[in-house]
């Protein structure tokens, strides 16, 4: 459905071309660290958790892979089993990162694996029910920000020549949760329903040829383990890159959630099944590894940037309305925005959401998107930028809420439910728009061949 990239026999042919050569030329940096919480903290992802983790079912890690390009431009990948940064944790990390690296914003991509089942990050309180665990979370926000930092700046200390390829799988675990029901649209199963099922990979190969790190990605919620979890681990992405590990030894695995904001695991509700779909996954990966990969050129170019989405305009009635409303998805963002009202505040029409493009020469374009991003984001940029050699993540740099489709907001549903982290209020559908527009413009500046 969604098909990413070809692969090609004829760099077989190119092995003495200037082209080879450039392919040679890159430099990576690898580096990882364990974040699994040491202490009782809260769990992230339902609401309806009553007391801290119990137990360690798999540890978490945040792993860091810095690409250098032959004219010495570099970016930092930085993937975490966990729910997302928000934008108060990651800026911070960010700065912190550039003042010891003189690494510029643009040149980091923050990407988590959006697990329900690791704890919850920030530096204020984060629940009524829990108030005594608040600290203990604040506590481990602040240590795993500098453990990010430490941790991309030991990969930059360990640069080498590598040189990288690029493959695509599916995987059929991935399912639309959009249920239409007679009066409203539920988290549920629909078969029928859009669901991005690909798998895409980076392999990054040593000097002598073998592998010392995969990046790969899939797009459906880590929601395989519900609210009754209380055991951390990172649901399937956790368990592929585990599969991985045991695969290939001397090799980081790495992944990368995509656009998964209205997909769930199928089946779900079992730490057996996150299991079985963690190995679904990393079995693909393999397999994708051992057939013919295209090979990627340099340079890198990265073009990144905040951008304006527009809110909606509510009347304050429709606004007490929904906040009065235990059932309507935007009773949570209705609450905040009376707060706001209430103070004599204006509310505010714009989100700025950061937005990012990497361009590997012609060979391949990575879109960092922010927010759990519904799937129609993905036909729709390949659309606008053209689907071949075309990678796109979600849950980048700032996961503050859903990032909705013009349909999804006219429907309703959860994925409706507006901001909620770093800002206050809901999409507007032109919100739509204006990211296609701005990353097109982003994929111009970067210099990716677009269609007319």
């Amino acid at each position: 459905m969604l098909a990413y990239l070809r692969t090609t026999a004829l760099f077989s042919l190119l092995i003495a071309s200037p082209l080879a050569a450039q392919d040679t030329a890159w430099k990576v940096g690898l580096a990882e660290a364990n974040i699994t919480p040491e202490m009782p903290v809260v769990m992230s992802g339902y609401g309806g958790r009553t007391k801290p983790f119990e137990k360690v079912a798999a540890e978490l890690f945040v792993k860091v892979m810095v690409l250098e390009d032959a004219s010495g431009q570099r970016g930092v990948i930085v993937t975490s089993d966990l729910l997302g940064f928000p934008a108060e944790v990651a800026e911070p990390i960010c700065e912190r990162i550039g003042k010891k690296t003189g690494l510029k914003r643009e040149q980091i991509l923050l990407n988590s694996s959006h697990t329900h089942a690791g704890p919850a990050i920030s530096l204020r309180s984060v629940s009524k029910d829990l108030p005594g665990e608040a600290q203990r979370t604040i506590e481990y926000t602040r240590q795993l920000q500098e453990k990010v930092v430490e941790t991309v700046v030991q990969a930059t200390t360990r640069m080498k020549p590598a040189t990288l390829s690029h493959g695509s799988g599916v995987i059929h675990f991935a399912m639309n949760r959009r249920e239409f029901t007679t009066d409203r649209i539920i988290l549920g199963v629909n078969p029928r329903g859009l669901a991005d099922r690909s798998v895409p990979i980076l392999r990054v190969a040593g000097a002598d040829g073998s592998m010392i790190a995969v990046l790969f990605g899939a797009a459906t919620h880590g929601t395989t383990l519900g609210a009754d979890n209380y055991q951390i681990c990172g649901d399937y992405a956790g368990f592929a890159q585990s599969y991985l590990r045991e695969k290939f030894a001397k090799a980081q695995a790495m992944f990368m959630l995509g656009c998964a904001g209205d997909s769930n695991p199928y089946p779900r509700g079992t730490m057996d099944m996150a299991k079985t779909h963690g190995k679904t996954l990393g079995v693909e990966v393999e397999r994708v590894l051992q057939a013919k990969l295209r090979r990627i050129a340099g340079p890198l170019k990265i073009a990144y940037s905040k951008t304006g989405l527009p809110l909606q305009t509510l009347p304050r009635e429709t606004i007490e309305r929904f906040a009065k409303d235990k059932r309507h998805p935007q009773n949570y963002a209705a609450g905040q925005m009376l707060a706001v009202l209430e103070k004599g505040s204006k509310l505010p029409t714009h989100y700025a959401c950061p937005l990012t493009v990497w361009q590997f020469g012609k060979d391949l374009t990575l879109v960092g998107l922010s927010g759990e991003v519904v799937v129609d984001y993905v036909p729709f940029l390949e659309k606008a930028l053209g689907s071949n050699h075309l990678w796109i993540a979600g849950y980048c740099n700032d996961v503050f809420g859903y990032l909705p489709s013009a349909r999804v907001l006219s429907e309703g549903g959860y994925e409706t439910r507006g901001l909620y982290s770093g800002g206050v209020g809901v999409f507007d559908p032109r919100a739509e728009r204006v990211v296609i527009e701005n990353v097109r413009d982003l994929a111009k500046r970067a210099e990716r061949m677009l269609p007319d």
